[in-house]
C-alpha cells in the first residue's frame, strides 16, 4: 500500500456532542487532504504538553512508555494510521531493537502522543486519506484560522490571565502545575511570555 507522509495541523475543542472530546486534525504533508480524527480529553492533553515542551511533575502514560522503551533499548521509528472501519481509526506503532521490526496496534491518539515524544515521522496509507480525508474550500480556511487562536479553551469564564501581576502569574503556574493542571498552566505561560 502507498503510504503518505502526514503531519499535525491543529488540536482544537470538538463540535461533536460528545463532552471532552478534541478534534486532532493531520494533513498530508505534501497536499490538501486534512484527516481529522476525534479524541478524548487525556490524549489531547498529553499531545498538547509534548507540543508545548511542558514537563509534567510525574511521567504521563505516553512517557512512561518512551521511559520503558529506553529501558529495553528498543526505539519507535514511525506512527501509521492504519485503517478506518465503520468511522474508527486504527493505527500501528513501529518499533525496533535494532534487529527486529515490529507493529503495535494503538489508538490514533495513542500513537500520536508516544510518536510526537520519539519525534517520528507520521504516516497514512492512500486509501485511508481517500476515504476519511477531507478538502476545505478558502471559505472554510478562514474560519478554522479564525477560530484557531486560541484552540483548547483552559481558563474559566470571567478569568482575564492580562489582570494578574507577573508575580501572581508565577503562582498561579506553580499551583498549576503542582495540580496537574497543565491546560491551565499552558495558558499561564503564554501569558507570561507574553510579557518578558
Amino acid at each position: 500500500m502507498n503510504k503518505v507522509k502526514i503531519e499535525i495541523l491543529g488540536l482544537s475543542s470538538s463540535q461533536s456532542q460528545t463532552t471532552g472530546s478534541f478534534a486532532l486534525v493531520l494533513g498530508e504533508e505534501e497536499g490538501e487532504r486534512r484527516l481529522p480524527i476525534i479524541i478524548g480529553m487525556f490524549e489531547a492533553q498529553a499531545i498538547a504538553l509534548e507540543i508545548e515542551k511542558i514537563t509534567p511533575n510525574r511521567p504521563m502514560t505516553h512517557d512512561l512508555f518512551k521511559s520503558f522503551a529506553h529501558g529495553f533499548n528498543f526505539s519507535v521509528t514511525e506512527i501509521i494510521i492504519s485503517d478506518l472501519k465503520e468511522g474508527v481509526f486504527f493505527a500501528k506503532v513501529v518499533c525496533t531493537d535494532g534487529s527486529k521490526t515490529i507493529e503495535i496496534d494503538a489508538r490514533p491518539s495513542d500513537a500520536i502522543a508516544i510518536g510526537i515524544r520519539f519525534d517520528v515521522p507520521f504516516y497514512t496509507y492512500e486509501q485511508v486519506l481517500s476515504e476519511a480525508g477531507i478538502i476545505l474550500t478558502d471559505e472554510e480556511e478562514l474560519l478554522e484560522e479564525d477560530s484557531s487562536d486560541e484552540p483548547i479553551k483552559v481558563s474559566k469564564p470571567g478569568d482575564r490571565l492580562q489582570d494578574f501581576s507577573l508575580d501572581k502569574l508565577n503562582e498561579m503556574l506553580d499551583a498549576a502545575l503542582n495540580g496537574e493542571d497543565y491546560e491551565k498552566a499552558a495558558k499561564i505561560r503564554d501569558e507570561i511570555n507574553k510579557r518578558s
